[in-house]
């Protein structure tokens, strides 16, 4: 198992590879990895839930609030997964 500090760096290393990806991923792909980051870093969504008119922020919270729940540490290990998938 990864510690903290080693997990910490490895997230962080992935937050800035997803700035070189090869190609911009798919709406569904950008959101899960919003969500994720988001989750590891803040924890579980807070504050009010978009209206209905914030199309692209409505969507964004829906994305980080169906991970509530979910510890920092899985949602690190789920973004660099995910980003490691991305790099092909």
């Amino acid at each position: 198992m990864t510690d903290t500090a080693d997990l910490k760096t490895l997230f962080d290393a992935a937050v800035a590879q997803s700035r070189q990806l090869p190609e911009r991923p798919d709406n569904r792909t950008l959101l899960r990895l919003y969500a994720l980051f988001k989750q590891a870093t803040d924890g579980d969504a807070s504050g009010e839930r978009p209206g209905m008119t914030d199309f692209v922020g409505r969507a964004k919270f829906d994305a980080w609030a169906d991970l509530a729940g979910t510890d920092a540490a899985t949602a690190m290990h789920g973004y660099i997964d995910l980003i490691e998938e991305l790099k092909g």
